[in-house]
């Protein structure tokens, strides 16, 4: 059993460790914290001068460091110095960029006459495909200088070219919106409401002289063609072209056409209204072959801008007709067979290039080629 004196000698030997025990730790956190001081500051001033002698490449690497002369160098040994050439940089791995502007122009539709040159090789037929016309529109737009002949255009022959199909016209002094507009089959407000016309659509108010655009009009076209000859016994004249005895009999066409060049395609006009035949693609001096067996009832030179033209009549009601030749094979009153050779090809007559004229004729109308040749 403990005594009051044993139990207070007891406490006083558990009270020095506890006190111990409570200081002990933070002298040891000032002791710490103050060595880290002291070795920070010692390292921040030295460490530059340790590394560097640590880590000198002279040393650690055995390199040995040569002692270079020093070389005194005057202005005029430096004007003598050559440099190295320049090495060009491979352009291999840039990357281009190629600049690609903006080229497409819109479409938009006209509303100004143009005027056209005619150059070599031009036909009324290409010129009004080139601005998305109908041929008849050219030919009508230019009457006083072509007559509704195709054929008489020239190079060098400057030609009015409408903005839309239908009739360039000049107005007249005694004219009025309602003449024309019925001449030309159109309504009058199709020329009024045109925007290049530029009328007031309230007042109307057009000046003698000038042209207007009268879009969609027609009107009829003058045929410049040459005559059918017929053989005799269809009642036609003997004597035809000057003195040309024409039989009464000869070979008979099957009805069946080839066509009468190498070529099989157009150099030139097609068939339309202003251009009863087609121009087939033909160089100077090309063969031209009898579309059909017939008779030569023409072998000439013509006028009406035909130049030399052979004629066949083919005694079923068909007629061909071969214009511009360069030379003529055959002779008036002459039987051919299909295929024969009757002429050679060339630029005669108002022609801007030379070409075929090929015409086929069914009773003395004309009908299209392209429906009968194979």
């Amino acid at each position: 059993m403990n005594t009051p004196s044993t139990q207070s000698e007891n406490q006083q030997a558990h009270s020095k460790p506890a006190g111990i025990q409570r200081w002990a730790p933070r002298v040891l956190w000032a002791v710490s914290i103050a060595t880290t001081i002291y070795m920070t500051v010692l390292l921040t001033s030295r460490a530059p001068v340790a590394i560097s002698a640590a880590f000198d490449p002279k040393e650690n690497f055995g390199i040995k460091e040569e002692v270079v002369p020093q070389l005194e160098i005057t202005p005029e040994a430096a004007a003598s110095v050559s440099l190295p050439p320049l090495q060009q940089i491979s352009k291999t791995d840039e990357i281009v960029r190629v600049v690609e502007p903006k080229t497409t122009v819109p479409e938009r539709s006209r509303d100004r006459v143009e005027v056209y040159t005619i150059e070599q090789g031009d036909a009324i037929f290409g010129i009004a495909g080139k601005y998305k016309l109908k041929p008849e529109t050219v030919l009508w737009a230019n009457y006083d200088t072509l007559n509704d002949d195709p054929h008489s255009i020239a190079p060098g022959m400057r030609l009015y070219i409408p903005p839309v199909d239908g009739i360039l016209y000049q107005w007249k002094e005694d004219d009025t919106l309602d003449k024309v507009a019925t001449k030309y089959y159109v309504d009058p407000m199709d020329i009024v409401s045109w925007p290049g016309n530029k009328l007031d659509m309230t007042n109307p108010q057009i000046t003698p002289g000038s042209f207007v655009m009268i879009p969609g009009g027609f009107r009829e076209m003058q045929q410049w063609v040459v005559p059918t000859i017929w053989r005799a016994n269809a009642g036609a004249n003997k004597t035809v072209a000057g003195g040309c005895e024409i039989p009464a009999n000869g070979y008979v066409g099957s009805g069946g056409f080839i066509w009468p060049a190498n070529n099989h395609f157009l150099s030139g006009n097609d068939y339309w209204s202003g251009h009863l035949a087609i121009d087939i693609a033909a160089g100077t001096g090309a063969p031209v072959y009898a579309a059909d067996s017939g008779v030569v009832v023409y072998a000439a030179g013509s006028s009406g801008g035909y130049g030399n033209m052979v004629m066949i009549d083919h005694g079923n009601g068909y007629h061909t007709l071969y214009a511009h030749l360069d030379t003529i094979s055959v002779y008036c009153g002459q039987n051919v067979m299909q295929g024969n050779l009757i002429g050679l090809a060339g630029s005669t007559g108002n022609s801007t290039g030379s070409h075929l004229h090929f015409e086929i004729r069914q009773n003395g109308g004309f009908i299209n080629p392209w429906y009968v040749l194979p």
